[in-house]
């Protein structure tokens, strides 16, 4: 059977990879020159800079794919452990060094806040129970609200209800440890006081595998995957945009997904359609809407999605060796910034900024005694009134002549090549509905049953991936994504030929 996937990002190339080694025709078709979606990479003047994501965790999900044909991971990419995991720098100077070293994450607790030893200890228990069940949720579809009425007596029984900051916030007192133990759904498209505190399991996570680095970059990881890909007789096209998915009546009476239609007007046929496009994109542009009664506008659009990203790809023709990897750099305001961002869609004049610092693991990445940066602010995604034409450059010097004053002495004198993308990029080159980064929100009124399925309700034979399906944003979860999608796609395949 012929599969088409559109986009080559994490969840694509899961999800293509699967069905090829399940004996499947799978081509990828992607709308840029080269393979990664939001992974994608960017090179400049003898840099290397990951477009993100950057945090790569849960990696048995990588290897679990080259097992799957054959393979072994370390025969097309390294991965390799971060310590510390993030440096998380506050305004009054103090630093926490996080990582997965319990004696080194209570002692930097003691110098925080002695009394707040208990409390993490107990907070982290917790996040064990929930990480026992989330988990266990990540690779299950939820295509039926039966789907959900199994988990609903453990997600009252965890209080799923309760934010992420609202679950630390009764552990923990001290309010920098608060801002440590709950950034996490930011990470992920989350407002840490409003997703649900299921994602409190990203902590522990962390604790027992880690967080890893791809040698080469997160763009290696991507190339890797492509290459296994081909490897096993898949194909994909680059500079390749849809147009339309091509739908047509079947014997059910159900419209059914028959393939794409590209920009220049070729038709490829397909008897299976998988997006790894942005979900709500998908279906306002590439499905007509009198095949949608389910998903009609009106119902993706009263969606609430993520905020968006603004991101300084950028290299220095010094080093600064005190910086980590990565850097977690929190501003004045905490959760009234998260609601201007979230809530109120104000870009504000403040901002708290993930700082990534590759080679400090890999020196490859810059010319030798250079760094690779790139700095990222959340920011309101396109409901907002903000005007990026005019607020780029603005906004620009504002974080960094904030990380020249408080972390990198000199820096604007010593950047030699930039490149920067904002929410704009996020809705023209990347397809993203509002320009949003992360797709639909993680409330828990968008999660599990409640988010977009990984099989279309309306139309057979298309099927999603990604950060906007089940089960959300990150690595871990568009992998996942890609894992649901494709057992569907293999059952749903012998249902077909019974």
């Amino acid at each position: 059977m012929k599969v088409i996937v559109i986009g080559s990002g994490f969840g694509g190339l899961t999800a293509a990879i699967r069905l090829q080694a399940k004996g499947f025709d799978v081509e990828i078709v992607e709308k840029r020159d080269k393979p990664g979606g939001r992974a994608y990479v960017y090179e400049q003047d003898g840099f290397v800079f990951d477009g993100g994501p950057t945090i790569i965790t849960a990696p048995w999900l990588i290897h679990d794919l080259f097992e799957l044909c054959g393979k072994k991971t370390d025969d097309y990419v390294k991965l390799v452990p971060i310590d510390p995991f993030y440096n998380v720098r506050f305004q009054d100077g103090s630093v926490f060094r996080y990582n997965g070293k319990r004696e080194d994450v209570l002692e930097q607790i003691r110098t925080f806040e002695p009394k707040d030893v208990a409390g993490y200890e107990s907070f982290y228990k917790k996040t064990e129970s929930i990480f026992t069940t989330g988990f266990d949720l990540i690779d299950q579809p939820f295509t039926y609200f039966a789907d959900m009425l199994k988990v609903l007596p453990d997600l009252i029984r965890l209080r799923s209800d309760r934010s992420v900051a609202g679950f630390v916030n009764r552990h923990i007192k001290d309010p920098r440890l608060r801002q440590v133990f709950s950034f996490h759904p930011l990470l992920v498209g989350g407002n840490p006081f409003q997703t649900t505190s299921i994602y409190a399991l990203i902590h522990k996570l962390e604790q027992e595998w880690g967080v890893w680095f791809a040698m080469g970059g997160t763009g290696a990881l991507v190339k890797a995957l492509v290459q296994l890909f081909t490897d096993i007789g898949g194909t994909i096209r680059y500079e390749t945009e849809v147009q339309e998915i091509q739908i047509a009546s079947s014997p059910s009476g159900k419209p059914r997904a028959r393939g794409i239609t590209l920009m220049d007007g070729e038709e490829l046929s397909a008897d299976i359609v998988v997006s790894n496009g942005d979900v709500a994109q998908t279906y306002l542009s590439l499905v007509p809407a009198r095949y949608r009664r389910h998903n009609t506008d009106k119902h993706i659009t009263s969606m609430r999605y993520s905020m968006s990203l603004f991101v300084i790809y950028f290299g220095t023709d010094i080093q600064y060796p005190d910086m980590a990897h990565h850097e977690i750099l929190m501003g004045p305001r905490y959760k009234e910034l998260v609601e201007d961002i979230f809530t109120k869609k104000h870009l504000a004049d403040d901002f708290s900024l993930y700082l990534h610092r590759p080679t400090a693991t890999d020196p490859s990445l810059a010319p030798a005694g250079c760094d690779s940066w790139y700095v990222l602010s959340p920011v309101p995604h396109l409901g907002s009134d903000t005007d990026w034409t005019a607020m780029q450059k603005v906004y620009r010097d504002r974080i960094m002549n904030e990380l020249e004053r408080r972390y990198m002495p000199d820096l604007q004198k010593h950047i030699v090549t930039e490149h920067i993308i904002d929410p704009v990029h996020f809705r023209d080159t990347l397809n993203s509905h509002l320009g949003s980064a992360f797709s639909v929100e993680p409330i828990l009124t968008q999660s599990a049953w409640w988010r977009p399925h990984n099989k279309s309700e309306d139309i057979d034979a298309l099927y999603f991936v990604g950060a906007g399906t089940h089960p959300g944003a990150g690595l871990p979860g568009v992998m996942s994504s890609g894992t649901i999608a494709s057992r569907m796609i293999a059952r749903d395949a012998v249902e077909k030929v019974q």
